[in-house]
């Protein structure tokens, strides 16, 4: 490996990750992650990031340039409508942890985890960076740097997540994880409908 590829692939890397580290998506699985076997909601949410960071970089700029900034945004209403919706569920649906077989629990962690952040990560600011970044070090490597970052953020929500859901009684868990997961998808659906609103968040001049 070249000197420019493993400057490449440190710079993506550090960049993608500390994005995401801060980014909507984090705090949603973080708050996924709380209430959901632990295991199964990373492995759901890293095959999401994998994949966001799979359409990136290869058929990502394609997409966008013919959805048009409008239809992108259409998708961000979506994930966050999502969000609110699942929040609603939660928050009337408290978890009956008896009730739950660990098979049922695993299946039902990993499509949530994956669906959820699937959902989010489709047009927004870590993947399109993504996007960019190609033009400057080629795809193999920002996939691999920024696949690697966003995994290693997923590890680090879903611990934080358990540690949360160790320390609090369900019924305030249930509240917080409602409350996090609605006030997500308020942003992301504000964000899509206005997001001159969020000016540090704004697509790169590229696009």
């Amino acid at each position: 490996m070249d000197l420019g590829s493993a400057t490449g692939l440190a710079f993506v890397f550090l960049v993608i990750g500390g994005l995401e580290l801060f980014d909507r998506t984090s705090f949603a699985l973080l708050a996924f992650a709380s209430r959901a076997h632990a295991f199964a909601s990373w492995a759901g949410a890293a095959i999401a990031f994998v994949v966001t960071s799979a359409l990136a970089v290869s058929v990502g700029a394609a997409l966008l340039a013919a959805l048009g900034p409008g239809r992108i945004d259409l998708v961000r209403i979506a994930g966050g409508a999502f969000l609110i919706a699942y929040a609603g569920w939660v928050y009337f649906h408290p978890e009956d942890e008896s009730s739950i077989r660990r098979r049922d629990e695993f299946r039902s962690a990993f499509v949530g985890a994956f669906a959820t952040i699937l959902l989010l990560e489709l047009g927004d600011d870590t993947m399109i960076f993504e996007i960019v970044f190609v033009a400057n070090w080629g795809w193999l490597v920002v996939f691999v740097a920024g696949s690697l970052a966003l995994i290693c953020v997923a590890a680090w929500n879903v611990h934080l997540g358990r540690t949360l859901g160790t320390r609090l009684s369900p019924r305030t868990l249930n509240r917080i994880v409602a409350g996090v997961l609605a006030a997500v998808g308020a942003l992301t659906i504000l964000y899509g409908a206005a997001p001159g609103a969020f000016p540090a968040l704004a697509l790169p001049s590229a696009f």
